[in-house]
């Protein structure tokens, strides 16, 4: 029998919305890439993806995962965009990029991940 999960709706809200967001985000930076190098860009989509499979599997590696990805992702974004990516389309993505890690380092998801994450 299969135990793994893609979403544990067992878990806080924040740390729901957040896995969803890690998908999400891993499939639109494999389509539209916004790294400098195909490496960086790559990264960011594994870390991204096995960090929002990770938590739904509550695993420590997946939490510490997903927000070195989400972090990588936002300072790449800023990075490549500059102070322009306020003025251009790209501020749709640095708002999810910000909510993923307002997400994941929300005190209920640390306090969740510290108490129930193996």
């Amino acid at each position: 029998m299969n135990n793994w999960k893609w979403v544990n709706h067992f878990q806080p809200q924040t740390l729901v919305i957040a896995t969803f967001l890690c998908y999400i985000d891993a499939v639109f930076g494999f389509i539209f890439p916004i790294a400098t190098t195909v490496l960086f860009a790559l990264l960011i989509v594994i870390l991204l993806g096995a960090g929002g499979f990770g938590i739904a599997n509550e695993k420590r590696w997946g939490y510490a995962v997903a927000v070195a990805g989400a972090i990588l992702q936002l300072v790449m974004l800023i990075a490549v965009f500059g102070a322009s990516v306020l003025t251009s389309l790209t501020f749709i993505n640095l708002m999810f990029d910000i909510a993923l890690v307002g997400l994941l380092l929300h005190p209920m998801s640390r306090e969740y991940q510290r108490i129930w994450f193996k």
